[in-house]
C-alpha cells in the first residue's frame, strides 16, 4: 500500500517549516527586537509631548529592571533551547510553548489596555517598558547568532 505522501516518507511532516538553528536565532533576535522597537515607538509617540517626556526616561529604566529580572531569563532560555536542535526543526519551535504563552499574554493585556481606553500616558509609558525590555533581552540572540555564524 503506498503512504500518503506518495511514498516519499514523513506524511504531513513534508509540509513542515523546518528550519536550521542558526534560522531560530535570527528568528528570535528579530522578533524580539522587532516588537520592541515597535513598541518604543508606538510609546513615544504617545508620550511626544514636551510635558511627558520625562516618562519615556522612566519607561526605558523601568523596561531595563523587567528585563533583566523577567525577560533575560526567558531570552536565555530559549537560545539555549535552540542550542541543542540538531538537523531542520520547525520555525515555530523558535520558542517554548511557554514563552509563546507569555507572547499572548502580552499581546492580549496590550489588547485590554486599548479596549479599556485607559489613559494614553499610561499606554505609552507600558509601551516604552516593554520595548526596551525586549529590545534590551533580544541581545542574547543577537549574540549567539553572531557567535554561530563564526562558526559557519
Amino acid at each position: 500500500m503506498i503512504s500518503p505522501d506518495g511514498g516519499k516518507g514523513g506524511g504531513l511532516r513534508r509540509f513542515k517549516p523546518g528550519v536550521v538553528p542558526t534560522v531560530h536565532l535570527l528568528c528570535a533576535a528579530l522578533l524580539w527586537s522587532g516588537a520592541g522597537i515597535f513598541l518604543l515607538v508606538r510609546g513615544i509617540i504617545l508620550l511626544k509631548n514636551d510635558e511627558y517626556v520625562w516618562l519615556i526616561g522612566a519607561g526605558v529604566l523601568l523596561g531595563l529592571i523587567k528585563s533583566r529580572m523577567i525577560l533575560d531569563r526567558v531570552a536565555r532560555d530559549g537560545v539555549a533551547r535552540i542550542a541543542g536542535f540538531t538537523g531542520t526543526i520547525c520555525i515555530g519551535a523558535v520558542y517554548s510553548w511557554k514563552t509563546w504563552l507569555l507572547v499572548l499574554a502580552m499581546m492580549v493585556f496590550g489588547i485590554a489596555l486599548r479596549r479599556l481606553q485607559v489613559t494614553p500616558l499610561l499606554v505609552g509609558g507600558i509601551c516604552v517598558a516593554v520595548g526596551s525590555a525586549l529590545v534590551y533581552s533580544s541581545r542574547f540572540a543577537w549574540e549567539a547568532l553572531r557567535v554561530s555564524r563564526k562558526g559557519d
